[in-house]
């Protein structure tokens, strides 16, 4: 029979609920049959949990990296602005 049980190292599934996998799997066919249900839409829910927050940190690295574009085209332009400002008014630029 295979393992309908995750790989702990491939998901990295809490160790408890790896466990909990385990002793369902002992347990006799009609007492497994009632909790393998649950079970899996517990497994499924972490699987999409995870993925989610995956999702969101990378959407927050990309948004740290854009913001650090932005501030450093801003401070290009405020350095042109006030060069250019100078040449108007006959100075040097800064």
């Amino acid at each position: 029979m295979q393992s309908r049980l995750p790989d702990l190292a491939e998901d990295e599934l809490p160790v408890e609920l790896v466990e909990l996998g385990q002793r369902i799997q002992k347990q006799p066919s009609e007492i497994r049959a009632e909790l393998d249900n649950s079970f899996d839409r517990v497994v499924e829910s972490i699987r999409r949990r995870r993925r989610i927050l995956s999702l969101v940190q990378e959407a927050l690295s990309q948004l740290r990296l854009d913001i650090k574009y932005l501030m450093f085209d801003l401070e290009m332009t405020k350095r042109e602005r006030d060069a250019l400002q100078a040449e108007l008014d006959g100075q040097e630029p800064l």
